[in-house]
């Protein structure tokens, strides 16, 4: 652990939401929101523009009062408590430096204002633990971007919250800044144990980052869990597109044993481990996410662990560096997208090739509800 953290560690705490609800003129934000965050945690709010999730943020912030409910951190009832009065900051993405001040300035403002005794030393100390400790006397707008969110993050940690809110923080970062710190931030996080409660609607970062991550839709937690446990079984249609791709096929269950269930579409029998699906009777969505999937040039011997589908048509390749994505159409099926792995070894294809789609019956996962474009007894979605 860095020398200094240890000025600012052990002060998180846990924050819960108790039936919160929030309703503007002619719409509702948040419905009956229930969420619980240990004390120490990273978590992750994820969603899309309009889902609720910052205004969540707010309401945590003091900055919006909720309709009804109860918000507590630390097992304390902060609902009715002024923003400046709660154990909480807040990090947007816009950093609000004062260009006028320096660096270290910048980062012992709030303690002065609140007559913190010997605020220049704790925030060299913030600027230490965020390594700008060599920039504290230069102005904002001669740091990158990267160093102007640290100092962001520094003049929120020298308060010492319990609580700390990310509001899309790395948002006006590029791409290979925004991965630079994504694993800094983490860092920072464990280092001084503070319980973070991150709002983004970017994929990869809530994965990269959070313990825990909350995807969210129309002011409602569609599906909450590790990240690598929202990707590898998603419950729902929207968690199976936002997070990551997915081919859905929709079919009626026609066979259920004791380990699997089984539907038919357009006469190809599509099989998802009973332990993996929400859904075993009627009609249901199955699901399998692209990477998990392959396709053959010469059609392979069927068998019960693997589901295979075909004969397609390969209408599209795309190289993304990491992989290739294959877009094969499949008649009375539609369209399934295939990566493969950039490994030297990729397929020798090319558009119009005929080729199998195949995957392991265990790779398959079983949504609670359907697409809402189903018109026909099976749909890819990609």
């Amino acid at each position: 652990m860095h020398k200094l953290a240890t000025e600012f560690v052990a002060r998180g705490a846990d924050l819960e939401l108790v039936g919160i609800r929030k309703e503007y003129p002619g719409f509702t934000a948040i419905e009956n929101l229930d969420l619980h965050i240990p004390a120490g945690e990273f978590f992750a709010l994820l969603g899309p523009s309009g889902c609720g999730k910052t205004t969540t943020l707010r309401l945590v912030a003091g900055l919006d009062e909720p309709t009804s409910g109860k918000i507590l951190i630390g097992g304390k009832d902060i609902t009715a408590t002024k923003p400046h009065e709660r154990p909480v900051n807040t990090v947007f993405q816009s950093y609000a430096l004062f260009p006028h001040m320096s660096v270290l300035e910048n980062v012992a403002f709030g303690l002065k204002q609140r007559k913190i005794a010997e605020p220049m030393p704790k925030a060299q100390a913030a600027l230490d633990l965020v390594e700008l400790g060599h920039l504290a006397l230069r102005k904002p707008q001669q740091l990158s971007g990267g160093q102007q969110q640290r100092v962001a993050l520094a003049r929120a940690l020298v308060n010492r919250p319990s609580l700390l809110l990310l509001d899309e923080p790395l948002g006006a970062l590029d791409l290979k800044l925004r991965r630079q710190m994504q694993i800094e931030l983490k860092a920072i996080q464990m280092e001084v144990g503070l319980t973070f409660l991150h709002v983004t609607h970017d994929q990869e970062e809530a994965m990269d980052m959070a313990d825990t991550v909350a995807v969210m839709n129309k002011g409602r937690i569609e599906q909450m869990g590790a990240p690598e446990k929202l990707y590898d079984r998603p419950k729902t249609v929207f968690v199976s597109k936002f997070l990551g791709q997915s081919n859905l096929f929709v079919g009626e269950v026609v066979e259920s044993g004791i380990e699997s269930v089984s539907i038919n579409v357009s006469g190809n029998k599509i099989s998802v481990p009973k332990a993996r699906a929400e859904n075993q009777n009627g009609t249901i969505a199955i699901g399998v996410r692209p990477e998990k999937a392959m396709f053959h040039e010469q059609e392979p011997q069927r068998s019960s662990e693997v589901n295979l589908i075909g004969p397609g048509e390969i209408i599209d390749i795309r190289f993304t560096g990491v992989s290739n994505q294959y877009l094969i159409e499949i008649p009375a099926i539609g369209n399934v997208t295939v990566f493969a792995q950039n490994i030297g070894k990729s397929p020798v294809v090319e558009l119009g090739a005929k080729v199998w789609v195949s995957w392991k019956v265990e790779h398959s996962f079983g949504l609670a509800d359907l697409p809402a474009n189903t018109h026909t007894e099976s749909i890819s979605v990609v």
